[in-house]
């Protein structure tokens, strides 16, 4: 009796602290999401009146119109290059700090890591106009060293400049959950890896890499998810070529007055990004799987 009664109470504890996230999802995320997609299969007749009959009308619009099949896979083809760079560049200063900054100044070289996040990204973003511009620092110092006779015009008002902007916007974001992962890995596993006679190479690959792994998903899914629906950076530096699925989103919502068509094209692409993220996890275990 008084074992049931124990857990009764610690039952109630537990709901009691669970029950405010619960709701603040519920009702910031759950609800939102849901009403996305209920609106999706609406027809809009006004500014503000809708047909509420269901429809499949807009996701067919969606499949059939070239121009938001083009806008979708330059989104994915865009947040994956960020991706790939992101990471590659974030894991060797992950690895860096946790293996060979002293412990005592780890804590300032995360400082200094986080230290853009201390400036609105929309002022990021700005700045890597300047810097990309036709008369931008690049260019100018480029033609100022004699490499160049005219200013580059791939690396702004395109994919290019998006991919630059967005990798450096979400780099620390790669570069913490790595970071943290790489310092749970027990050295003295490395050291026993040595000991067998495998190389620096074949450590890092058999040991170091599979370790830190859970810190590389997350980084991935981290820089992922949100890229894919930045609507700021492309209209920023991309121009008509660096445009993504969220510029057509907010154009559906606020210029054209056609909600549901951009509620539709919201839900595409939170199926294309679960989809792409429930791959990537899959394959990862897969990998540790057959690494095992």
């Amino acid at each position: 009796m008084a074992l049931g009664t124990r857990f009764q109470g610690e039952a109630a504890n537990g709901l009691v602290l669970v029950s405010p996230t619960f709701l603040y999802a519920l009702i910031f995320l759950a609800a939102p999401l849901t009403i996305v997609v209920l609106i999706s299969f609406w027809t809009q007749t006004g500014v503000r009146d809708f047909d509420t009959t269901l429809t499949f009308a807009n996701y067919i619009e969606a499949f059939t119109d070239p121009i938001y099949g083009a806008l979708m896979w330059r989104s994915v083809g865009i947040s994956l290059s960020v991706t790939l760079i992101t990471v590659l560049l974030a894991f060797p200063v992950a690895y860096y700090v946790s293996f060979y900054v002293a412990p005592e100044r780890k804590s300032l070289w995360i400082f200094l890591i986080t230290i853009p996040f201390w400036t609105s990204y929309l002022v990021r973003v700005f700045l890597w106009k300047v810097i990309l511009g036709f008369n931008g620092v690049v260019n100018s110092g480029l033609m100022g060293l004699g490499v160049i006779d005219e200013p580059l015009t791939f690396i702004l008002y395109n994919a290019n400049a998006v991919v630059i902007t967005l990798a450096h916007a979400y780099a620390p974001f790669a570069i913490l959950p790595i970071f943290v992962a790489l310092e749970k890995i027990d050295r003295s596993l490395l050291e026993a890896s040595r000991d067998l006679g495998e190389t620096y190479l074949m450590t890092f690959w058999r040991v170091t890499l599979p370790l830190a792994m859970p810190g590389v998903v997350a980084g991935v899914l981290i820089v992922f998810i949100p890229t894919i629906g930045d609507f700021v950076t492309p209209v920023q530096v991309g121009g008509p070529g660096g445009l993504m699925i969220a510029n057509m989103i907010q154009t559906q919502f606020l210029q054209l007055s056609n909600a549901p068509l951009g509620a539709a094209l919201a839900v595409l692409a939170m199926m294309v990004v679960g989809s792409i993220a429930i791959a990537f996890v899959l394959l990862n275990r897969r990998f540790l799987g057959a690494r095992k």
